[in-house]
């Protein structure tokens, strides 16, 4: 590009050839003549220049110069002439003298018009076009330094647009930029996609450091500081060569610790930033770090994954030059040294893939410490690693928090103590659990455990005394009263009332102590009231084993007087089993009936069955039948209404057996009137009929069914029907035949009824639902 020379205007003798060319017609007076009274008058002169419109461009020309003459501070008439000048020379060629003359025209006009921006926009969107650029720039300084700086944001934009145009020019760009910005500093985005632009990264970067540290500063694009950060991390680290000034590892590191949800992707940034660069170990040291550094799963992979992607593609590069060195020159070889260094780097990334699972479990220890089952895995994770594993479980221990953990804070102290047992250190093992006993853990339960893995290891080492001395320990009850479910107390002082820890005590008891022994620890375990029902059988059987069976028995009263039902039911039952087969000879009869009485006396139905029926076996065997036929008819009102059914057969069955098939008619009449179920009611009542019809009471039959067939509707229950139909045939004649066919029609209209009634019913219901519906319509 050359530097062009303002141009001179044209002399008054061009001015005088140009005047003595032109033609002026007949027409033309009266307008020259009005001009002459009002040469003043922008409209006089506007009226004679539409008037020759048509005419010669040099007779147009001469018009407005003479009128600008007379009006020279008129804008309309300075924009009309100038306007009208472009729109004459637009099909020359840009090298055309006239391009000059209308250059000489507008730096006229700016003599009078300096403080007008559309004469100074037109005029540099004019040097544009003519390709001037350093006089297009001037003209821009010249149009910036004119305005008043209210005005110069209509100046800007079109400068900016040309700057940027010329590559060639970017210096200057650069220069201009920055004087638009002190104007107008929310545009510093549109000067950075610029700087990318034409590659001028290095100044980029400082730029994005400059608006990051603004705390007012508001992106026109939307985005966010975040965005904003992310771009300038992605800038300096895939540019690591054209970016020299920016301090880049402060910048990222400074964004690790601002963005905790971009950790991942920051730290890759910058060991992509190293790998660039050239400086692996600088990248490999950098991964490492930020391994042992990031907190969550998705930043580990993250991390890892480009960790193991830069040694993948490092070990790809030397095989690659080895084979295009094989190419290149047959006869070198390849050294020792770079099989050494490619050997190197694959079991590099063979120890980097072997060390994940540890890594990721050490990203999940450093999210939540407190984390039991993590540990417990990192000790796993070891495999044989002796001394880590010991220092695994060393730190667990001095980290976990038992009243936050999560998982049981009491597996990770066994599974140490057992780590030491497993090595043959029983004595170590030992000294781990006295440990754990004085850890304050969350529940008692928790410590329990402890002290029951303690004691099952002794029980290993073939040591059961010791152990019993260690449940001792652990039982032994404290110097003053303490309540089980108080949290303010430590659970080493509310272990003594564990149910756990007794029953493993009782256990061991009956396994390697004495009776007395035994039953001492079952004494102490009631005397706490912390026996379940389960416990007070097992101590019940404990005794009847060993052929105490009134103690037994005594057990069983105390367990009944520490429950309350439901819970007693168990002991209840097994109580009175017990007893009956002790004395199956009847010699305690009345004692039995006696328990049978307290049983039952506060029994609920769900329990009633089985106690009544084995009440009533008791008196079958030993007693009279006249009580046991009391004790099922007690039965019949004390079950469940669904077991009632059941009951009145067994009565039934029971009655007939006893006294004969007469005395059960009672038992049938209390069954239909007690049954509130209508197809239990028709089985008795069939049954009724069959066994008056056996007995020759065919009357009574006939009434029997009569009184059924009010509950059975003839479209639902026919076999009723075919029944007392076949029952007529064998036994009645015509009259009682119609008296049945009768009672059939008026049960079925009966039913119709019913029906109706309920149609009836639903087809009202559904009309009042529907009638506020149509009126809110």
């Amino acid at each position: 590009m050359t530097v062009e020379n303002d141009s001179s205007p044209p002399s008054a003798s061009e001015t005088t050839t140009i005047t003595n060319n032109i033609v002026f017609d007949e027409t033309d007076v009266l307008y020259e003549e009005d001009c002459l009274r009002n040469q003043y008058s922008v409209k006089t002169w506007f009226r004679y220049i539409d008037h020759i419109k048509d005419g010669p461009n040099e007779k147009i020309n001469l018009v407005y110069e003479r009128a600008l003459r007379e009006l020279p501070g008129s804008y309309k008439l300075w924009q009309s002439y100038l306007k009208l000048r472009r729109k004459q020379i637009r099909s020359k060629c840009i090298i055309d003298p006239v391009y000059e003359e209308t250059n000489n025209t507008f730096e006229r006009s700016l003599v009078f018009m300096h403080k007008m921006p559309r004469i100074w926009l037109d005029y540099c969107q004019f040097l544009m076009d003519q390709c001037k650029i350093t006089r297009t720039r001037r003209v821009f300084d010249r149009a910036i330094r004119a305005l008043p700086i209210t005005q110069h944001n209509r100046i800007w934009p079109l400068y900016i647009k040309f700057v940027t145009t010329y590559p060639e020019i970017s210096d200057t760009a650069t220069r201009v930029y920055k004087r638009y910005l002190k104007l107008q500093p929310e545009c510093a985005e549109e000067y950075m996609d610029y700087l990318k632009e034409i590659g001028n990264l290095d100044e980029c970067a400082k730029y994005y450091i400059e608006i990051l540290n603004r705390e007012n500063f508001t992106s026109r694009q939307g985005k966010t500081t975040h965005q904003l950060w992310n771009e300038l991390c992605e800038l300096v680290s895939k540019n690591p060569t054209k970016i020299k000034s920016v301090p880049v590892e402060a910048i990222i590191r400074q964004g690790i610790l601002k963005y905790k949800d971009q950790v991942g992707q920051l730290w890759t940034s910058l060991a992509d930033y190293y790998i660039r660069s050239g400086c692996f170990e600088k990248a490999r040291d950098i991964f490492e770090e930020a391994i042992e550094s990031v907190l969550t799963v998705r930043d580990f992979t993250q991390v890892f994954d480009a960790y193991a992607q830069s040694e993948e593609g490092l070990i790809s590069a030397l095989m690659n030059k080895s084979n295009d060195d094989d190419d290149d020159d047959d006869d070198d070889e390849i050294t020792e040294d770079d099989d050494l260094e490619l050997e190197l780097r694959l079991a590099r990334l063979e120890y980097l893939m072997d060390r994940r699972p540890l890594m990721l479990n050490s990203v999940l220890l450093r999210q939540n410490p407190h984390n039991v089952n993590e540990w417990l895995k990192r000790v796993k994770l070891y495999g044989e690693q002796y001394d880590k594993i010991i220092e695994t479980f060393t730190t667990a221990a001095q980290t976990v928090d038992p009243k936050i953990c999560t998982g049981k804070f009491q597996d990770l102290w066994i599974a140490f103590a057992q780590f030491y047992d497993k090595h043959q250190q029983p004595d170590e093992a030992r000294f781990i659990y006295g440990k754990a006993v004085k850890v304050n853990f969350r529940n008692v339960d928790d410590l329990a455990a402890v002290w029951c893995a303690w004691c099952e290891m002794e029980i290993q080492h073939e040591k059961p005394n010791e152990a019993i001395k260690l449940m001792e320990r652990a039982t032994v009850l404290p110097r003053h009263k303490i309540d089980y479910y108080d949290t303010n107390e430590t659970v080493q002082l509310r272990l003594h009332k564990n149910l756990k820890l007794w029953s493993f005590y009782v256990d061991l008891e009956e396994c390697y102590g004495t009776f007395q022994t035994c039953k001492a620890v079952y004494d102490r375990i009631l005397d706490l009231r912390i026996a379940t029902p389960q416990i007070i059988m097992n101590y019940a059987l404990y005794l009847e084993e060993n052929k105490y069976f009134e103690d037994a028995f005594r057990t069983y009263e105390k367990g009944i007087a520490l429950f309350k039902w439901p819970n007693v039911y168990d002991i209840w039952l097994t109580y009175l089993c017990k007893f009956v087969e002790r004395y199956s000879d009847g010699s305690k009869l009345e004692r039995a009936r006696d328990l049978f009485e307290q049983c039952l006396e506060h029994c609920q139905p769900k329990f009633a069955k089985n106690l009544y029926l084995l009440y009533a076996k008791l008196e079958e065997q030993h007693g009279l039948d006249r009580r046991a036929l009391k004790i099922y008819e007690r039965a019949t009102n004390a079950v469940e209404p669904k077991e009632k059914e059941e009951m009145f057969n067994i009565y039934i069955k029971r009655c007939g057996e006893m006294q004969g098939i007469t005395a059960t008619r009672e038992i049938y009449e209390k069954a239909i009137e007690s049954l509130n179920e209508e197809r239990a009611v028709r089985d008795i009542c069939l049954r009724y009929a069959d066994l008056e019809r056996k007995l020759g009471e065919i009357d009574r039959a006939r009434a029997i069914y009569s009184h059924c067939s009010q509950m059975c509707d003839p479209r639902i229950h026919n076999d009723f029907w075919q029944t007392w139909k076949e029952f007529e045939i064998k036994h009645g004649n015509e009259d009682t035949m119609r008296e049945m066919l009768r009672i059939k029609r008026s049960v079925q209209a009966t039913y119709n009824v019913q029906v109706n009634y309920m149609a009836a019913q639903m087809m009202a219901t559904s009309m009042v639902e529907e009638t506020p519906t149509t009126q809110v319509s």
